[in-house]
């Protein structure tokens, strides 16, 4: 019995960072693009799974991984997310500077280039406060609210970013991948607001 809940959680979670993007690999819109520019759209979709697993990761939430483990993984796959959000801004560079340009600057006239800015600048800020936290002397409990507030910026960000998105995403699969990601991420910071809670009570 607990064999098989383990192969269901993991099965379930494969299936929702797969899924999306096995359905934009089917979608009749990537006949129309150039490789680079699809390279750049699948980055962003990897981005976008990889913002589910994180929190996850974190928390302890997946069977027969350590809290411990988790949280080393949880690192990695950091550095994994901001690879892919700087390959997604890369290749779309490559294919149009002036519009990569606009949207860095807050002046694109498409709205969802704002949102996904908003999410890389707070990515890379996480990363960078990362890197350095010992350098910063960042004690746990500021470490975890300045990491919470960030990670919300991101989920938020990307979440708006990918839904007014209409490309190769499919539709069902791109909106039950975000509210995958928005679900964990709350159950996250409810359960730390619980255990902040407790800790104070002590």
């Amino acid at each position: 019995m607990k064999l098989a809940r383990v192969a269901l959680i993991w099965s379930a979670l494969a299936a929702g960072v797969v899924v999306p993007i096995i359905a934009a690999a089917t979608s009749p819109l990537l006949a129309w693009r150039d490789p680079v520019y699809i390279a750049a759209g699948f980055a962003g979709i990897v981005a976008l799974g990889l913002l589910l697993v994180q929190p996850l990761l974190m928390s302890g939430y997946l069977p027969e991984l350590s809290t411990h483990r988790g949280r080393y993984i949880h690192r990695w796959i950091g550095t994994l997310l901001v690879v892919a959000v700087v390959t997604h801004v890369g290749a779309l560079w490559s294919t149009s500077p002036p519009d990569v340009i606009d949207a860095l600057i807050f002046a694109s006239p498409t709205p969802f280039s704002d949102w996904g800015v908003i999410a890389m600048w707070a990515i890379f800020a996480t990363a960078l406060l990362a890197a350095f936290r010992r350098q910063l002397r960042l004690r746990p409990q500021r470490w975890r609210i300045v990491h919470t507030v960030l990670a919300v910026v991101i989920v938020v960000g990307s979440v708006v970013h990918a839904i007014l998105i209409e490309g190769t995403m499919e539709t069902m699969s791109k909106v039950a991948l975000c509210a995958l990601v928005i679900a964990a991420t709350l159950k996250v910071i409810a359960d730390l607001r619980v255990r902040a809670k407790r800790s104070t009570s002590r």
